[in-house]
């Protein structure tokens, strides 16, 4: 999957205002000398953000810009749609199935790249920005479920008292 430079830009802006959640507001000027973006084009990208309702102006001398929902409620993909559109590495999902149902010759291909565009699209989905920033992206799997941590057994082991010789016939 490509992502653009302008995706780039919102995501790094989406987590520097991650990192300052419910501390204010930050000017454009402070992200983009924090996150090394060019000013100009960073307030294009804010005010996209912010007409998707994803971030929120605030003015005055302590003005700039904060998020308007949690980091938590937050996914990647809501960023990477909206800046660069559809997901999909291979054009979009419904295409591909098309060209799966009509080219018998090309089927495994398309299906190949319809798993690539669905596992992709499902981590984005899955993944917000509280977990980006604290480390702990959606991890993937073959059947991309989440994997559980081990549980200790439930059963006791069986504990048996008295004379270990008793109850042996010799």
């Amino acid at each position: 999957m490509k992502i653009s430079q302008k995706g780039l830009y919102a995501l790094q802006a989406m987590m520097m205002l991650s990192r300052h959640y419910n501390q204010g507001a930050i000017r454009i000027r402070d992200i983009a000398y924090e996150e090394g973006l060019p000013e100009k084009f960073l307030e294009l990208i804010l005010l996209e953000l912010k007409n998707a309702r994803m971030v929120e102006s605030v003015r005055g001398a302590k003005g700039g810009y904060q998020l308007r929902r949690a980091p938590s409620d937050i996914h990647l993909s809501e960023i990477i749609r909206l800046i660069d559109g559809p997901l999909a590495p291979f054009g979009d999902a419904d295409q591909l199935r098309t060209l799966i149902n009509r080219d018998d010759e090309h089927r495994a291909l398309y299906q190949v790249f319809l798993a690539v565009r669905d596992a992709a699209a499902k981590i984005l989905e899955h993944t917000t920005l509280a977990q980006i920033m604290n480390g702990r992206p959606v991890e993937s799997s073959k059947s991309g479920k989440r994997k559980k941590k081990a549980e200790p057994s439930r059963v006791l082991p069986m504990v048996v008292h008295g004379n270990p010789s008793q109850g042996k016939e010799e």
